[in-house]
């Protein structure tokens, strides 16, 4: 196509000339972008450590020596590892946020979707995103799917409830959806069971049943296998078309249930571990083992130069060890899934390559050091803006972004532009910590309990320092008085700058957090 037909499309289309060559460039010269979500891993539920000391170096801990991951440590050992990367709390709130660049204050599914009712809670904002996405939202998979990409979505949806419009990821810029649905959780993860659909072993469909595997029904093929098996396939059915690729990869595993994968069970039988912590620990391993079997296929296909990954944990731990508010399953760090301390929201996030070649166009672009250790802050909602700017697309100019791009912080620097906060809204119950909103300002984390319990130490306010107590053992709310003011005027703000729905009093009127 000739330069003055490209600038007579444009202007008559009346979109930016840079769309129009980026629609009509060589598919390869864009990267593919693989984003691997893993259900409920926290940070520490991995043999790479993550946390550092002092002086920024790699710190091993006891859970970092029980789990096997051999392959994140392949990813880290040729890419980077952030250790101080945050996703939302519970799951659905996370997933829209990776999938729009907005915090979850903003768009307002502040809660996990129950695919079948409200579950806001007694006291819930009664405008909470309930619904969650809908067709027409502006999504990361409808911008990449407008500039050419073969979008794909495999594993876990939970988008939206049953039979609404998000609940189908082919309505939210997908073009194949493989697995997802409402549920935020399989029924089973055993392919004998047919992934809780009727069969040999089961009368009814269970609610929670995965979709789109029948192929796999009475065979022994474990779930987080077989939906690797069908991104593979979807991957390299891309591939042969000389079409970019993103891929959403997002495993079901290791939500519960805690389903034993019978291909690791021996490597923790001796462990001392209670039988569903065992379990738990296969299922990180047959995790693990699936981005192995990606990584692979991208080298096979020989586009491994050419594809990005992102492997990210949608929320805090979920591991069945100890107390949700004790250090236990994220130990040395406190709280789990749900929680609103640092075991709650800190995630595991690795950037890399799928093949190392400091020569490759792409990798000139984004060249991201092998084996580094990124400690600036950083969160799920600036993978949205950090992929549009890799493959040089932008989202609409009327739709809201929360997210910052990653890309010097990818290259190991540090970005001294950027905000060193983060805002985690949770206004519902009951869960593990019910009605409360964490604000993040450098060393300083203040949590606001709408409504005071035992949790809180019958307060509203909690403060730690994370830079001199980075596993939240002491509350420092009633000796840093300026500070506790200081950070809950910020909470509030950032509240009010996201448009925050919060929880509603005992005559149905707003709780609005209060500075002492």
């Amino acid at each position: 196509m000739s330069l003055s037909k490209l600038m007579l499309l444009a202007v008559s289309a009346m979109i930016p000339l840079v769309d129009v060559f980026l629609a009509s460039a060589a598919q390869s010269d864009r990267p593919n972008i693989v984003v691997m979500l893993v259900d409920d891993m926290g940070v520490m539920d991995t043999s790479v450590p993550f946390l550092t000391d002092a002086s920024g170096t790699a710190k091993r801990y006891p859970l970092n020596d029980y789990y096997r991951t051999p392959n994140m440590e392949r990813l880290a050992s040729q890419g980077i590892r952030f250790n101080n990367f945050y996703s939302m709390s519970v799951c659905s709130p996370t997933r829209i946020s990776l999938m729009t660049g907005q915090n979850a204050a903003r768009h307002r599914t502040t809660n996990w979707i129950n695919p079948d009712r409200d579950n806001g809670g007694e006291q819930g904002p009664r405008e909470w995103n309930w619904r969650g996405l809908k067709k027409g939202d502006t999504t990361l998979s409808g911008v990449l799917q407008k500039h050419g990409y073969r979008t794909i979505h495999v594993g876990k949806g939970h988008f939206g409830p049953r039979d609404s419009e998000g609940s189908e990821p082919r309505n939210l810029g997908f073009d194949v959806n493989v697995g997802g649905a409402s549920i935020g959780a399989p029924a089973s993860y055993y392919g004998e069971e047919n992934y809780g659909h009727a069969g040999a072993q089961r009368k009814k469909t269970a609610p929670a049943a995965v979709p789109g595997l029948a192929k796999y029904h009475g065979t022994p093929t474990f779930l987080t296998d077989a939906l690797t098996i069908e991104a593979n396939a979807h991957v390299a059915e891309a591939v042969k078309s000389e079409k970019p690729f993103f891929l959403y990869f997002a495993q079901y595993a290791v939500h519960a249930p805690f389903n034993s994968d019978p291909r690791f069970a021996p490597n923790y039988r001796d462990s001392g571990k209670p039988a569903a912590a065992q379990a738990f620990a296969t299922l990180i391993e047959g995790m693990d083992k699936s981005l192995g079997d990606v990584m692979d296929n991208l080298q096979q296909l020989g586009v491994a130069e050419n594809t990005l990954i992102f492997f990210v944990g949608d929320n805090g731990s979920d591991a069945p060890l100890g107390h949700q508010h004790e250090v236990a399953c994220a130990a040395p760090l406190r709280g789990r899934k749900g929680a609103h301390y640092e075991g709650g929201m800190r995630v595991p996030f690795l950037a890399g390559w799928a093949k190392n070649n400091s020569q490759h166009p792409a990798q000139l672009q984004l060249a991201i050091p092998a084996a580094k250790i990124q400690s600036q802050q950083a969160a799920v909602f600036d993978l949205f803006p950090t992929i549009l700017e890799i493959v040089g697309a932008a989202s609409p100019r009327d739709h809201a972004v929360d997210g910052k791009s990653l890309q010097s912080l990818l290259k190991g620097q540090r970005d001294l532009q950027r905000s060193e906060t983060f805002l985690m809204h949770y206004p519902h119950a009951p869960h593990r910590t019910d009605y409360f909103t964490v604000f993040r300002d450098g060393q300083w984390k203040v949590i606001y309990h709408y409504f005071p319990t035992e949790v809180s130490g019958n307060s509203h306010y909690q403060l730690f320092d994370l830079e001199n107590d980075p596993f939240e053992q002491h509350d420092v709310a009633s000796a840093q008085n300026t500070v506790l003011r200081e950070m809950m005027a910020k909470l509030v703000a950032a509240l009010a700058s996201h448009q925050a729905v919060v929880p509603l009093d005992k005559q149905n009127q707003p709780e609005i957090p209060m500075v002492p």
